[in-house]
């Protein structure tokens, strides 16, 4: 179940990232508030029903950034630097990305100058991130089933000769 959850889970992940991504109409702060509490009920979710352990919740890492992004001041150099510090489990492409799609909704907000963004840049030039900008929403994690050894002994078990096994012997 663990196993199931944390893969349905790194699914939400990269679609919704993948759309704050592509889409210009969501790279907002409201968006970002939205996605943290949404992000916040799916982890409770996972608290009440024991499910912490499953990894389930640190699927979900690039988008809680992503959605931290949206909502941190974007003018100063400490806001960078902020931004670089925080934004670990996010490649210096999508950083980039979501700073050039950002759309004030009111006119009390500002667009993210260019300077301010090639700064981000300068700032992340020694990361060594893949060049891949999307998330690849069919990655599977290997499934791993648990040994639970059993209490017969081999020696002890017949072969009926019925099941045509004379290639085998004991030893």
């Amino acid at each position: 179940i663990q196993q199931v959850f944390k893969q349905l889970f790194y699914m939400i992940n990269a679609i919704a990232l993948n759309n704050l991504l592509l889409r210009k109409d969501v790279c907002s702060w409201s968006t970002g508030m939205q996605l943290r509490f949404n992000i916040s009920q799916l982890e409770e979710w996972l608290r009440g029903k024991n499910l912490q352990q499953s990894g389930a919740a640190q699927t979900l890492e690039p988008l809680i950034q992503a959605a931290q992004l949206l909502q941190l001041k974007k003018k100063t150099s400490e806001d960078a630097e902020a931004i670089c510090s925080l934004c670990t489990s996010l490649t210096t492409q999508q950083i980039v990305k979501i700073l050039n799609l950002y759309t004030p909704v009111n006119e009390f907000e500002e667009r993210v100058t260019v300077a301010f963004i090639r700064n981000i840049q300068k700032q992340l030039q020694e990361r060594n991130d893949p060049p891949q900008l999307l998330l690849d929403f069919k990655h599977t994690f290997p499934v791993l089933f648990p040994f639970n050894p059993s209490a017969i002994t081999m020696d002890s078990i017949h072969l009926p000769a019925s099941l045509n096994l004379d290639f085998l012997n004991k030893v």
